[in-house]
């Protein structure tokens, strides 16, 4: 069956998955124009704790209808409540205090501080429900995992972690266990309200825990002795309050899982690694019809990708038709019939890098992943300007929409038991092994219409990865916090006797390491347009050294590691030096500075600290792992703490703060309302500040302050324009473009010792450089791309990587009335993720 002709996207909530299918008729509408910065965005219903749960519950009908029972336990026998590993898992949470501003409450949704007195009311219905506090969030909310399953025994819980340890650590055992495949639980996770302005999910779970704690048939009890039910009922309970798709400190979270920068992202990844789920939805808003992935290309190319469309496509079919059988009309509700990227797009919602939840989930285990998006708008514009009524009936289809997908994924998770075990197991095998992954064709992928060669998506991957120690390693802090972060992801590394580290990717979770580790590769000619980054390397762009080793042998292990071994040190005696080329080190250089220590720069950048600082720079090597050298040079002028004026991102301000520095955010209106610049050494500009919108006045006054000025990206550069600051012009290159792009550095206090890689975003670069301004960074010649989505664009067929080649990336000078200017075309703070390159903006805020 061939795939329909191009469709543009429109902008809605999230990344991908597969959570719906059956047979729609290939007549869903298309989305609507796609946004070139798209995101994905939500909405919500019943605000003072609704009845617990719908009538399906109070009849005792089951979950699942007239559904055979599956092979397998459909009891436990002699299991009891338990408060020592078994379940119930009981949890008396403490409600926060009401808050009336909850967004939540105008939709008639579950507001925030609601949560809690109704999850502790759903554990006293039975044994079924247990409630854990599986983090906070960044402004302190109780993150709430509530678990659904039968009850079990602390031995009989004790044995379905041996089982589950077996499937990941020894898949060639478990393949064959017959214990396994009589008794191991399929462990369902169900993730909701990630995007806090997309509410529904959290309602729908609630209801769903309900019915499953209620319910007295048959078919429930089974399903619930070979089930395991997680629901993270809500990811965001920031943005959840606030109505904000981001959480408290302006990320969103479902961009963040490579990086895992945020609280709830970390926990998340917890759930993921110590629950290892077979099957995951991930609950978004709001494309009409409803979004049920699996996704267009590019797909992920580390996946085991014929095992996880298998599951995928099917669970989506069975999404769909629980869905479309709600009976909700366009011609009477509005709603339209569901669709699968997979099968009714050619492209615009990929899969391809593992930024999203169910494109990470895959890496942990999950065969089948899914993002559904709700078809009823009730966010952001909507929100303010549609009656409650109307917001409330929208709501209410999205609740329902998202509770069939979850009764229909855990359906497929019944129905499907033994399969789905067996290729989670597979997954772990084939990377144990060492396997070559199978290309996904109708042969190999059976009853998955139209795959074709566009869908082909794989990896040759290496022997394993050797992150060097000593000489060899440009640096150790940065390597001992790519170790760390190998470590939390679950993957297995190694120690040798000379303190390197190796990652071995025969093992089970080598996409995990390898997704990581890899340099990825250029999709440009692949898709016409991605939806969102296409390019993220942690083994390029987090400042370690890392060497792949194609074939082997690799250097033999002494130890596992479960942690980096410390870097931190103080030379003995005389000054010390402090390289400045990861963001820990900015960090301890900024510290000295707020203590009033007199520190040095040198010609390359680097900080000369005196030896009467020795105590302090002992605690500073204790805490963030960083290396004072001992040194005899005496710097070549003062360093000193630097205070910033910042209009940049959530993301960059974050990084900022980060490094160390005194952030005050600021904009055209703050200016404009009489700044008081005595407060500041350096404005920062990478949006949301116009100089051309500032009064006479506001003008003058930055004039006058004399502060430096670095600026990032178009805006940056049409700042300096504007402000007649450095002559240099900038050419914006294709504004779809992404990835990460080799690089020459010049050297010098700026990019001194700097990696040769880096993040664009929207790239551009600068030409007709005037006198006294200097190329700190050039473009790396031929195609800079090292992996991303990067093409020329227009009818000429212009702002590609080969225009962008050679050209300055970074440059720097002195505006006119003396204060200093870099000026990035690059994005080195981009979501709080290139960290190897942060130092070049924490350099040049240090450089006036």
């Amino acid at each position: 069956m061939a795939k329909p002709g191009p469709v543009l996207i429109t902008a809605a909530c999230t990344t991908l998955g597969a959570l719906l299918l059956t047979a729609l008729p290939a007549n869903a509408a298309p989305p609507g124009p796609r946004d070139p910065r798209p995101v994905r965005e939500g909405a919500g219903r019943d605000t003072a704790v609704p009845p617990l749960l719908g009538p399906s519950a109070a009849r005792g009908e089951g979950l699942l209808g007239d559904v055979p029972l599956a092979d397998g336990p459909t009891s436990v026998p002699g299991a009891s409540p338990h408060k020592d590993g078994g379940y119930p898992r009981r949890t008396v949470l403490t409600a926060p205090a009401a808050d009336p501003a909850d967004k939540s409450i105008k939709l008639g949704l579950a507001p925030y501080h609601s949560l809690a007195p109704r999850l502790n009311a759903l554990q006293r219905l039975g044994d079924r429900v247990s409630v854990e506090v599986a983090g906070r969030s960044a402004r302190g909310h109780e993150l709430y995992l509530v678990t659904v399953t039968a009850p079990e025994s602390a031995a009989q819980a004790r044995e379905q972690e041996r089982m589950r340890e077996r499937i990941e650590n020894a898949p060639f055992a478990a393949a064959k266990d017959p214990r396994i495949k009589a008794a191991y639980k399929t462990p369902v996770l169900i993730n909701n309200n990630i995007h806090g302005n997309e509410w529904e999910g959290t309602d729908a779970a609630l209801e769903l825990v309900e019915e499953l704690a209620r319910a007295t048939d048959r078919k429930t009890a089974a399903l619930l002795a070979t089930t395991r039910v997680h629901l993270n009922v809500t990811a965001n309970p920031d943005g959840r309050i606030a109505g904000t798709r981001a959480n408290g400190n302006g990320f969103d979270l479902n961009r963040d899982f490579i990086t895992a920068s945020q609280p709830e992202t970390r926990a998340i990844r917890r759930i993921a690694i110590d629950r290892q789920p077979a099957v995951m939805l991930d609950l978004h808003g709001y494309v009409n019809g409803t979004l049920i992935e699996p996704t267009t290309p590019p797909h992920g190319e580390n996946y085991e990708y014929d095992l996880f469309l298998k599951n995928s496509y099917a669970n989506a079919l069975g999404m769909e038709k629980a869905v479309n059988g709600l009976g909700y009309t366009a011609a009477k509700d509005g709603v339209e019939p569901a669709v699968i990227p997979f099968r009714d797009w050619p492209e615009g919602w990929d899969d391809w890098p593992p930024i999203f939840t169910p494109q990470y989930m895959p890496f942990q285990g999950a065969v089948a992943a899914h993002t559904i998006e709700f078809p009823m708008t009730v966010n952001n514009a909507a929100y303010e300007s549609l009656p409650v009524a109307e917001l409330r009936r929208r709501a209410a289809i999205n609740v329902d929409v998202a509770g069939a997908a979850m009764r229909a994924t855990l359906d497929y998770a019944y129905r499907n038991r033994a399969s789905v075990i067996a290729d989670q197991i597979e997954t772990f095998r084939r990377g144990a092994a060492g396997e070559a992954q199978r290309p996904v064709s109708e042969e190999t992928v059976p009853g998955v219409p139209g795959i074709g060669p566009e869908d082909v998506y794989t990896t040759s991957f290496p022997r394993g990865y050797v992150i060097p120690a000593g000489r060899s390693q440009r640096s150790a802090v940065a390597a001992a916090r790519l170790v760390d972060h190998l470590v939390a992801n679950d993957v297995r590394v190694g120690r040798t006797a000379d303190g390197s580290y190796v990652v071995d990717l025969r093992q089970p979770k080598r996409g995990m390491a390898n997704v990581i580790l890899a340099e990825g590769r250029d999709i440009s000619a692949d898709v016409s347009t991605m939806y969102d980054i296409s390019g993220w390397s942690l083994g390029l762009l987090w400042g370690a050294t890392v060497r792949k080793v194609t074939d082997g042998p690799l250097p033999a292990s002494v130890r596992a590691v479960r942690s980096a071994a410390p870097t931190g040190r103080v030379a003995p005696f005389g000054d010390l030096l402090l390289r400045l080329d990861d963001p820990r080190e900015l960090a301890a250089v900024n510290a000295l500075l707020a203590r009033g220590v007199k520190v040095r720069r040198t010609a390359d950048g680097s900080a000369v600290v005196p030896a009467s600082a020795r105590g302090a720079a002992r605690s500073l090597a204790d805490r963030l792992g960083v290396v004072f050298r001992a040194t005899k040079e005496r710097g070549t002028a003062p360093l000193e703490r630097t205070r910033v004026a910042a209009s940049v991102t959530a993301g960059e301000l974050f990084a900022l703060r980060e490094m160390g520095f005194e952030v005050v955010p600021v904009s055209t209106e703050t200016l404009n309302a009489g700044f008081d610049w005595s407060t500041a050494e350096v404005l920062f500009v990478s949006r949301g500040l116009d100089h051309g919108r500032l009064t006479p006045a506001a003008r003058e006054a930055l004039r006058a302050s004399g502060v430096g000025v670095v600026g990032i990206g178009s805006a940056g550069a049409a700042f300096n324009a504007a402000a007649g600051l450095l002559q240099a012009t900038a050419v914006e290159g294709n504004g779809d473009a992404n990835g990460v792009v080799a690089v020459r550095n010049a050297g010098g206090a700026i990019t001194g010792g700097a990696p040769g890689h880096t993040f664009v975003y929207s790239p551009l670069w600068f030409t007709r450089l005037g006198a006294g301004v200097r190329a700190e960074q050039t473009y790396g010649p031929g195609s800079p791309l090292v992996s991303g989505h990067w093409r020329a664009s227009g009818a000429e067929g212009r702002g590609g990587p080969a225009d962008a080649a050679g050209q300055a990336s970074v440059v720097s000078g002195t505006a006119a009335h003396g204060a200093p200017v870099v000026l990035f075309g690059t994005e080195p703070l981009f979501r709080d993720h290139p960290k190897g390159v942060f130092a070049q903006v924490g350099r040049a805020l240090l450089t006036r």
